[in-house]
């Protein structure tokens, strides 16, 4: 049941954009596999072969970590609402900071949201569909305000010294290069 493309074709750009979340996955050459759910309005598809997410302050930055040392990542999307399909996108990442001179143009497509950490370009070189039948089928509520709060109540300080503490290294001691 499963099919490959090599391109995201309008009708899984459609899927991609009406789903409320999506999980990344990375790895580095010698660490854990990480796989991270994704929410809010945090990605954008720029065409058929790249797209963008916004990566928001989090408790660990596995994905930069990973991205330095291998570039590949997968996003997988799942309906858990109506028809059921479950979308895997493969393909080469890298990483763009608030440092750098690329930033602004990227950081325009998003609502200012405080802690943006890292906005992760990726290149599609695959996709694949599945049935996705037994993935149960959930209400969206809402979004969270959880990390907006915090992050609003910390302020921009509060949250480079919280990058500091929590966001220079990933869990398996890897470099991440928040602050460079």
């Amino acid at each position: 049941m499963s099919k490959f493309y090599t391109e995201l074709d309008g009708k899984l750009q459609e899927f991609i954009t009406n789903q409320k979340i999506f999980f990344v996955g990375t790895a580095g050459q010698e660490s854990r596999v990480n796989v991270s759910p994704k929410g809010m309005d945090s990605l954008r598809i720029l065409n058929e072969n790249q797209l963008i997410w916004l990566n928001l302050t989090g408790s660990g930055n596995e994905t930069a970590a990973h991205l330095l040392e291998l570039p590949r990542m997968t996003l997988m999307f799942c309906s858990f609402e109506g028809k059921p399909l479950i979308l895997r996108v493969y393909g080469k990442a890298r990483a763009v900071h608030p440092r750098d001179e690329e930033w602004s143009q990227w950081i325009a497509r998003f609502p200012k949201y405080p802690g943006s950490r890292q906005i992760f370009l990726l290149d599609i070189e695959s996709a694949q569909t599945s049935c996705g039948f037994a993935v149960p089928n959930y209400q969206h509520q809402e979004d969270r305000g959880d990390l907006i709060y915090w992050t609003d109540k910390i302020g921009e300080e509060g949250v480079k010294k919280y990058w500091e503490e929590k966001n220079q290294v990933s869990i398996d001691g890897k470099p991440t290069e928040i602050f460079k």
